[in-house]
């Protein structure tokens, strides 16, 4: 039986967990309205208001929130 639980988030930086958002399947979709809040506050908080548009793709929202994230220190 195997130790590694699937759940578990991987370290290994070679892990494949996370896809690059433009290789999602759902990328070009309209982001949901949990991200379009998160990004509406993360671009308030970092003063950013050009960062938030409603007219973003899944994979837009989630590059700009990880760059808010980034630049928040979250």
């Amino acid at each position: 039986m195997s130790d590694s639980n699937p759940k578990v988030p991987n370290d290994d930086p070679n892990s494949n967990l996370e896809k690059d958002p433009s290789d999602w399947v759902s990328g070009d979709e309209p982001m949901t309205g949990a991200q379009a809040s998160y990004l509406k506050t993360l671009s308030e908080e970092a003063h950013e208001p050009e960062a938030y548009a409603e007219n973003l793709t899944k994979a837009e929202a989630s590059r700009r929130i990880d760059a808010l994230k980034r630049k928040l220190d979250l």
